[in-house]
């Protein structure tokens, strides 16, 4: 006589819908939390180094300027300091007003900070954090497509 098995009908994981481009902002939803949450973080922190460029209060930033960089830069290396905290307020301020396209920014930024970083031996622990901070900045983006609509849509 053949035994007949009988299985237990299959569990589905519980399934989250996509979200339709341009998703309406469900304060609910996890995905738009990571959008909200990387949003801020990309805001804040930049704007938050970017002014202590001006202090030195949580490090002297300019040790952190690999030495054939200030050579070619003008003046010395807290004059480019100034430069790059400067430009990391003003990212910080474009990605709260269009993460969609400010992310790239952020992560072409970090990017370059991580060059830096990486031709100035002993730094290489920094290095690799601002390369997860890179990765996080570009998928703020990819989160953006979605949640942030393009510039000019809706306008006619």
């Amino acid at each position: 006589m053949a035994a007949t098995t009988r299985t237990a009908p299959r569990a589905t994981p519980e399934r989250v819908s996509p979200a339709p481009r341009d998703a309406a902002a469900d304060p609910r939803d996890p995905r738009y939390q990571a959008f909200l949450l990387l949003r801020i973080a990309f805001t804040v922190a930049p704007i938050a180094f970017g002014l202590d460029k001006f202090f030195n209060v949580l490090v002297d930033w300019p040790t952190y300027l690999a030495p054939w960089i200030d050579d070619i830069a003008p003046g010395s290396a807290q004059d480019f300091m100034y430069f790059v905290g400067v430009v990391e307020i003003v990212a910080g301020v474009l990605v709260a007003l269009k993460p969609r396209y400010a992310a790239y920014v952020v992560a072409a930024w970090l990017a370059g900070i991580i060059f830096n970083l990486l031709t100035y031996s002993g730094y290489y622990d920094i290095a690799l954090r601002d390369f997860g901070l890179m990765l996080g900045a570009l998928t703020l983006a990819r989160l953006a497509s979605v949640y942030d609509p393009p510039l000019g849509r809706g306008r006619r």
